[in-house]
C-alpha cells in the first residue's frame, strides 16, 4: 500500500513538468501620469478626511456625517464587504485537511449458516480526515483572488462613501441656492406689487397712460410665476438630500445660508500621487489582481489532484469479546484526460475576465486624471465668472436705482425701469446659480482627488463594515 502510495506521489509530481495551455491575454498599455495638471491650482493644503467641515456649516457636517451612518448605498457596499471576506475564508478552508466523525448503530436479528437465529447489538464509531495536497498551487491562487476580491470590496465601500458625502454636500449647496433664489423672486415680485400698486393710482389720477399698468402687471406676474417653481424645486431638492441621509423625506435645517460658506482652499495634490488617492482606481486594481490570480488557478485545473484520506474507528457487537480496532490509509491521483473542453473554455473564460479588467483599470485611471482635471478647469472658470457677475450685478443694481429715480421725476418712460428690473433679477438668480456652482466644483475636485483616502493602508475616512 505505501508504494502505492509513492508511485501515485511520483506520478503527479512527473507531472509538474506539464503546465495548463498557453492562454493568450491582451497588451494593455500602462498609465503614464501626467507631469502637471493643466490648470495650476496654485500653493494648495493637504486634504483633510473630513474635508467637508472646510466649509465652514456645521448644518452641512452634520448631514454628511448622518449620510455617512444611515445612507443605504454605503450599507449595501459593507454588507459586500462582509461577504468578500467570507469567501476568502471559505477558500482559505480548502488549504487545510477536513476531519469528519461518524457513528452507526444496529439491533438486529438474523440467521447464521447453520439456519440458527442470531441476535446482536453493534456499534461502529469513526473519524474520517481528508486532504487535498495543495502541489501546484491552485488552491493558494483560489485564496489570493478571494483576498483581492476582499481588497476590492473594501475600496468599492470607500468609493461609495466618498459619493455619498460629495452627493450630500452638493445637494445641500443647490438646497441654499433655491433658498437664496426663492428669496430674491419673492422680493421681486413684492417690489413688483408696490410698483403696479402706484402705477394703478397714478392711471386712476390720469397721470399714467393704462398701457403703463399693464406693463407693470406683466412684469409682476412673471416675477410671482417663478416662486411656485422655486418652491417646487426647492421641496424636492428636500426630498431627495433627505434620502441621501437616510431618512423619510421632509424639510432639511439650514444653517447660516449660501453667502456663509466658505471657500476652502484648493487641494494639493501632484498627478503622480493620484493613482493611490482614489478608492475606485484601487477597486479597479484589485479586481485586476483577483483576475489574474483566478486565471492562474484556470491553467492549473489542467494539472493532477492528489488527494490523501484516512479513517480511524472500532466495532462493538454482541457477538465478539471486545471491540475490534479499524483503521484505513490511502491516496488518489485524479488527472484531467478528456473533458470535452471544458477546462479550455473555463482558461478561456478567465482569461478574457483578466483583460477585461486590465481594459477597466485602465479606464479608470484615465478617468480620475480628466475628473482632476476637469474639476480644476471649471473651479478656475466659475470663481471668474463670479467676479464678473458680481460686478455685472452691481451695475444693474445701480442703473435700476437710477431709472427708478428717473422714471418717478418724468424723466424717462416706464418701460427703461422696466428693462433695468428684469436684467437685474436674471442677473441675481444667475450670480446665485454660479456661486452655488463654484462651491460644487470645489466639492467635485475633492471627490475626483479621492477625498483623503490613500491605498497605502486603510482609508483615512471614517470607516464601518
Amino acid at each position: 500500500m505505501r508504494s502505492t502510495i509513492g508511485g501515485a506521489l511520483v506520478l503527479s509530481l512527473l507531472a509538474t513538468a506539464c503546465a495548463g495551455p498557453s492562454v493568450r491575454t491582451a497588451a494593455v498599455a500602462p498609465v503614464v501620469p501626467p507631469a502637471a495638471w493643466r490648470v495650476d491650482p496654485g500653493q494648495g493644503a493637504p486634504i483633510d478626511a473630513q474635508w467637508w467641515r472646510s466649509f465652514g456649516d456645521p448644518r452641512l457636517t452634520a448631514l454628511v456625517e448622518a449620510a455617512l451612518a444611515r445612507n443605504a448605498d454605503i450599507a449595501i457596499a459593507a454588507a459586500r464587504v462582509r461577504e468578500a471576506r467570507a469567501q476568502q475564508a471559505l477558500a482559505r478552508s480548502a488549504l487545510l485537511p477536513t476531519l469528519d466523525a461518524a457513528a452507526s448503530g444496529a439491533d438486529s436479528r438474523s440467521i447464521n449458516p447453520f439456519g440458527q437465529a442470531v441476535e446482536q447489538q453493534a456499534a461502529q464509531p469513526q473519524l474520517q480526515a481528508a486532504w487535498e495536497l495543495d502541489l501546484f498551487g491552485r488552491l493558494s491562487d483560489q485564496v489570493s483572488a478571494a483576498r483581492s476580491a476582499w481588497l476590492a470590496s473594501q475600496a468599492a465601500r470607500d468609493a461609495a462613501r466618498l459619493s455619498v458625502a460629495s452627493a450630500t454636500a452638493s445637494a445641500y449647496v443647490t438646497l441654499l441656492a433655491l433658498d437664496d433664489r426663492l428669496a430674491v423672486a419673492r422680493r421681486t415680485a413684492a417690489i413688483r406689487k408696490g410698483s403696479r400698486d402706484l402705477i394703478a393710482r397714478r392711471v386712476q389720477f390720469g397721470y399714467s397712460p393704462k398701457l403703463e399698468l399693464q406693463q407693470a402687471e406683466v412684469d409682476y406676474q412673471s416675477a410671482l410665476l417663478l416662486v411656485p417653481a422655486l418652491e417646487q424645486a426647492r421641496a424636492r431638492q428636500e426630498n431627495a438630500l433627505s434620502v441621501l441621509v437616510g431618512t423619510q423625506p421632509g424639510p432639511i435645517e439650514r444653517g447660516a445660508g449660501l453667502a456663509a460658506l466658505t471657500s476652502p482652499a484648493l487641494p494639493d495634490t501632484m498627478p503622480s500621487e493620484l493613482l493611490r488617492r482614489r478608492p475606485d482606481v484601487a477597486q479597479a486594481e484589485w479586481q485586476l489582481a483577483a483576475s489574474d490570480s483566478n486565471l492562474a488557478a484556470a491553467r492549473k485545473r489542467f494539472l493532477p489532484q492528489v488527494r490523501l484520506s484516512a479513517s480511524a474507528g472500532a466495532a462493538f457487537s454482541s457477538l465478539l469479546d471486545g471491540p475490534i480496532g479499524l483503521w484505513s490509509v490511502g491516496g488518489s491521483v485524479l488527472a484531467p484526460l478528456f473533458e470535452g473542453g471544458r477546462l479550455r473554455a473555463g482558461a478561456e473564460t478567465a482569461a478574457a475576465q483578466r483583460d477585461a479588467a486590465a481594459f477597466a483599470y485602465r479606464k479608470a485611471a484615465l478617468a480620475a486624471f480628466r475628473d482632476v482635471n476637469d474639476a480644476l478647469a471649471a473651479v478656475e472658470a466659475l470663481d471668474r465668472q463670479v467676479q464678473i457677475q458680481t460686478r455685472q450685478r452691481d451695475a444693474l443694481a445701480e442703473a435700476d436705482r437710477l431709472a427708478t429715480n428717473r422714471y418717478r421725476e418724468g424723466y424717462s418712460p416706464l418701460l427703461e425701469q422696466l428693462d433695468t428690473q428684469r436684467g437685474l433679477l436674471s442677473a441675481e438668480l444667475a450670480l446665485i446659480q454660479t456661486r452655488a456652482d463654484a462651491l460644487a466644483a470645489r466639492i467635485s475636485l475633492y471627490q475626483a482627488l479621492g477625498g483623503g483616502w490613500s491605498m497605502d493602508g486603510a482609508a483615512t475616512m471614517p470607516a464601518a463594515d
